[in-house]
């Protein structure tokens, strides 16, 4: 049985300088924490953590949770790719106290926001989709 993947995948250099860095962050934490979002991670597709904020009561393994993050997105790109979708670019987990709502930045970065009841799910998608669009404005300037 034949694979429709590409593997043939190219990464693109990004090098953020301090200012850049600190500008992600902002976004952020303007954007997001005070949406009301509990944590925000910016990570790669490996796992590793770019940029975080939090609203100061976070007490999560933000280490382990990046990179079972990635993990679960390859996982759910694939499942993608097996129904035929080019891909799933965001993934929403619903618990009882806290959700986690993936969101792909670009080709190499994801957005993982984890956020309580008090946040509706729309709300935090504009406000996702608002960071993202400003966070790839600082990708494409270090590029």
């Amino acid at each position: 049985m034949g694979s429709n993947y590409d593997d043939n995948i190219t990464f693109m250099d990004y090098t953020l300088d301090q200012e850049q860095l600190e500008h992600i962050e902002s976004v952020l934490g303007e954007d997001l924490i005070k949406s009301g979002v509990h944590c925000v991670l910016l990570i790669d597709m490996a796992g590793n953590i770019i940029a975080k904020c939090d609203n100061g009561r976070c007490q999560h393994d933000l280490y382990s949770l990046a990179a079972l993050a990635s993990a679960n997105f390859a996982a759910v790109d694939t499942m993608a790719k097996i129904v035929g979708e080019a891909e799933f670019s965001l993934l929403f987990h619903k618990g009882e106290n806290e959700n986690i709502h993936f969101n792909k930045v670009n080709e190499e970065f994801l957005l993982i926001t984890i956020f309580g009841k008090e946040v509706s799910l729309g709300l935090l998608r504009l406000k996702v989709a608002e960071a993202v669009e400003k966070v790839n404005s600082v990708f494409m300037q270090a590029a």
